[in-house]
């Protein structure tokens, strides 16, 4: 009985159905910078922590991992920053587009979409000012 199908009932909707929008895709975003945010900030708090109670030279080579070796650039400790300081912005941009939206505000198709994008460039423009004051104090 579970195989026969009624024609007559509609199909559950699923992501095929539903036309993607910027709204849509910055509600996923938000989960999964928050997904990575806890699991990425998780297991560098852990690891720091290890490497501290490890003593000197341990918490040297996580330092080292992150931070300028020897006056050249170290690409991964850039690549962490960068990346968790934009998914941090990118998080928190569409966190208060969402604090709008459970308020009941920002429902209009236009300000939605406006809103959806904005959340887009404020995490990169965020990101670009944090990281050039952060290399301005570095270097000057």
């Amino acid at each position: 009985m579970a195989n026969v199908r009624n024609e007559e009932r509609p199909l559950s909707p699923h992501l095929t159905i539903w036309k993607w929008g910027p709204g849509m895709a910055v509600s996923i975003v938000h989960r999964v910078c928050g997904s990575g945010l806890a699991t990425v900030g998780t297991i560098l708090f852990v690891w720091w922590l290890i490497a501290m109670s490890y003593g000197e030279p341990a918490y040297a080579k996580f330092i080292d991992l992150f931070t300028k070796q020897s006056g050249d650039l170290n690409i991964v400790g850039y690549v962490f920053g960068i990346g968790l300081t934009f998914v941090l912005f990118q998080h928190m941009a569409s966190g208060i587009r969402h604090f709008f939206l459970d308020a009941g505000d920002n429902f209009e198709l236009k300000a939605n979409k406006a809103s959806a994008y904005a959340t887009f460039a404020v995490s990169v423009i965020a990101t670009l000012a944090f990281w050039y004051v952060i290399l301005e104090k570095l270097n000057g």
